[in-house]
Parts: structure tokens; C-alpha cells; sequence
């Protein structure tokens, strides 16, 4: 087997086919009315406590004001809600509504099964191959403009 073919192929094609079966497992039923980037959006504003725009928008890696687009919209359609601190009332919490959450973990279910589907046959060894082979080209791509 050519290795360098198949990796090739795989990182030049991966990418999007992961955005278009997620968009088709997704964007279904009753979350027709949302994009994937704004389940990525709900994702990142979690089930934790609330979170305030910065944190989420550094997590994106997005402006606050891209940001502040994507949550108007998430919070007219009922995803999102907005709270003032109570340490200091400047300051805008974001947090998941009840159809939020449930948006959250149907996205989280995809990624589930996503990454049960790869190690579910792999042993330890191969498993760890697979973890360092992944983080590696993280920083790749994270440190690729700098």
C-alpha cells in the first residue's frame, strides 16, 4: 500500500466529507433551522455553566461580533438565551436553552459514534499510533500561519 497516497487522500477529502455527512446527520427533523456552524456555536457555549461571549468566541476562534450574529440568531430561534452577570451586571452570559441542550446532545451523539466507528476495532498500541499520528497534525494546522 502506498502510505502516502492514502494519507493524502484521506486529509485532502476528509475534511469535507466529515462537514457534508454531518450537515445530512445534523441538520435534520427538528433542527432544520439551523446550520452546522451554529451547532458548532451551541457546542462551544456548552452545558456548563454560562459563559460570556469572549470565552466562547476564543474557543471558535471567531470575533465577538461573529459570534454576536451567530447567538442572535440562535436566540430567536430558542437555542440560546442571554443573562446579565450577577457579579457584574456589564457583563452578557450566554447559556443553552432546554432545546439548546437537547440541539448539544444530538450534536454530541455524531461525534460519538464518529469516533467510537474508528477505535472500535484498533488495540492499544494501534489506538495510541492513531492519538499522537491526530495531535501532531493538529499543531500542524495550528501553528501552519504563524
Amino acid at each position: 500500500m502506498d502510505h502516502y497516497k492514502a494519507i493524502n487522500d484521506v486529509l485532502v477529502n476528509l475534511f469535507n466529507e466529515i462537514l457534508d455527512i454531518e450537515q445530512k446527520a445534523l441538520i435534520n427533523g427538528e433542527y432544520k433551522d439551523i446550520s452546522v456552524n451554529d451547532m458548532h456555536v451551541i457546542e462551544a457555549i456548552g452545558i456548563q455553566e454560562p459563559r460570556n461571549m469572549s470565552s466562547v468566541s476564543r474557543d471558535l476562534s471567531v470575533t465577538v461580533g461573529t459570534l454576536t450574529t451567530a447567538v442572535n440568531s440562535l436566540v430567536k430561534k430558542g437555542y440560546v438565551k442571554r443573562v446579565r452577570s450577577e457579579e457584574d451586571r456589564r457583563v452578557v452570559l450566554i447559556s443553552l436553552t432546554p432545546k439548546g441542550e437537547k440541539a448539544y446532545y444530538h450534536h454530541k451523539g455524531f461525534h460519538d459514534k464518529m469516533v467510537l466507528s474508528v477505535l472500535q476495532d484498533l488495540n492499544a498500541q494501534e489506538t495510541e499510533s492513531l492519538t499522537r499520528a491526530l495531535v501532531k497534525l493538529q499543531k500542524f494546522f495550528r501553528t501552519y500561519d504563524k
